[in-house]
Parts: C-alpha cells; structure tokens; sequence
C-alpha cells in the first residue's frame, strides 16, 4: 500500500501536470488497445472489448474534467490501465 499512498500523494501535489499527463497517455494506450482488438475482427466479443476500453478511457477524461476528488481519478485510471493492457496481451498474444 504504500507504493500507492505515495502515487496518490505525488498526484495530489501535482494535480495539473499529472492531469494532463494521464490524458495524453490514457488516450494513447487506449487506442493501442482499441487497435489490437479491431485488429482480429468485429464480431460480438471484439466490440464488448472495444466498448469496455472506451467506457473506461472516457471515465478517466471525465472524471479529470469534472474534477472529481484526486483518489477517485487515480483510482479510474488504474482500472483503465489494467484493462487497456489486459485487452492488448489478450488480442497480441492469446488470440
């Protein structure tokens, strides 16, 4: 837990730039992974896992833009993260 104390306390000092540069970067990773996924086609599966990265990259943007409490940001963004990244080894490597 401290790893993330520290994150979120890092965050909270530099609210603005880490705004920005989780804006940046989330829409990067997100359309790497919207990408993989596009990639092996549009059935039903690949757009529940598109919809899945959308809605998750779109909660961070929103969540920053509404600015929502700091905690509830880094925590979206963790999670979108991790999805970003599960659906890009999911679709580059597995399938």
């Amino acid at each position: 837990m401290t790893l993330y104390k520290k994150t979120l306390e890092g965050f909270d000092n530099n609210f603005i730039g880490s705004a920005t540069l989780i804006v940046i970067g989330q829409s990067c990773l997100g359309s790497a992974a919207a990408m993989n996924v596009l990639k092996n086609g549009t059935t039903l599966v690949q757009m529940l896992q598109l919809a899945v990265i959308v809605l998750s990259c779109m909660l961070v943007n929103t969540s920053i833009l509404a600015q929502m409490k700091h905690k509830v940001i880094l925590n979206l963004t963790i999670i979108s993260v991790f999805f970003s990244i599960l659906f890009i080894l999911i679709n580059s490597i597995i399938i």
